[in-house]
């Protein structure tokens, strides 16, 4: 299947049971969910899917799973964020053989890669795999910009297509068309931008809060591309308060509280993360329960 990278990508979390085990069931409830609400891809193993406490087998067993329960209607996307060059190009052939379409790809981890060795790496990853790619520009969170003149290095790999736009500047996705053109597909990265910067040119949206809310990620995507922006903007506003969970550290608690609130996931999250107490998942809980309480009826964005 090659990948069409544009629509919504949800970073879909991990879901664990009470024994800290893969919750597969739950796992397949949710995908199913988004499946019928329009996605267009499903992104395992990104930080908001817990990357850095799962571990191989179990990437192994969630691509898998998830290809299986796809059964080719949207492609399955694996995360790579790995500290070393040989790991990164082991997983990539791993996703490869475990029926994967497509890789998101990190600059290495906990090392601050700076220009030459973030593309050179971004390089030998591509070399090393047919399967397409898309880069994730988050200088925010992993210290690394991905920038135009790395980019402009990178055109020449043809499986390099698609960029997770994550550097919270909205503006640089004008740069990126400015120069590029429609060279890299971009997705927007980061919840509370999404409609500005489909507006500007994104063709996507890779969503957090997409997994306790499909539909209406999906909605707000397809309005906004058919030009009916009073109608996505309604909606985004609503789901405003819900996407700002995306933006804190404990962005994985936040999500999978609400996912347990839609009825689409649970709360459990594996260690040394811990599930939400106190005062602290009170106020989480009001701003998911009233979104909840208020969710907005939706017009027939299906057939747009």
């Amino acid at each position: 299947m090659a990948i069409e990278w544009k629509g919504i990508f949800p970073a879909f979390t991990t879901k664990f049971t009470a024994a800290d085990e893969l919750d597969l069931p739950l796992f397949g409830k949710n995908l199913q969910a988004q499946i019928e609400a329009g996605i267009d891809g499903v992104i395992l193993g990104g930080s908001l899917g817990e990357a850095s406490v799962i571990t191989t087998a179990e990437k192994e067993t969630l691509t898998k799973y998830a290809v299986e329960q796809v059964a080719g209607k949207i492609p399955v996307v694996m995360n790579i964020a790995e500290g070393s060059t040989a790991e990164a190009i082991r997983q990539a052939k791993l996703a490869a053989s475990w029926g994967a379409k497509g890789l998101m790809l990190l600059p290495p981890m906990r090392y601050k890669s700076d220009e030459r060795e973030t593309a050179e790496y971004f390089k030998a990853v591509a070399a090393s795999t047919e399967l397409p790619i898309m880069i994730y520009n988050n200088p925010v969170d992993y210290k690394v910009e991905v920038t135009l003149e790395i980019f402009d290095q990178l055109q020449q790999y043809s499986n390099i297509q698609a960029v997770k736009e994550s550097t919270r500047d909205v503006s640089n996705v004008t740069r990126m068309i400015s120069r590029f053109g429609d060279r890299f597909s971009l997705l927007c990265g980061v919840d509370t931008l999404a409609m500005e910067e489909m507006i500007l040119g994104a063709k996507g949206w890779v969503g957090g809060l997409v997994c306790a809310f499909p539909a209406e990620t999906v909605a707000i995507y397809k309005l906004t591309k058919a030009g009916r922006i009073a109608e996505a903007l309604a909606i985004y506003r609503w789901f405003l308060p819900l996407l700002e969970l995306d933006l804190h550290a404990k962005l994985v608690q936040y999500i999978k509280l609400a996912e347990q609130q839609a009825g689409l996931g649970s709360e459990t999250v594996r260690a040394p993360r811990l599930q939400l107490v106190g005062a602290e998942r009170e106020r989480i809980l009001k701003v998911i329960d009233t979104a909840i309480a208020n969710r907005p009826v939706l017009p027939d964005y299906r057939s747009l």
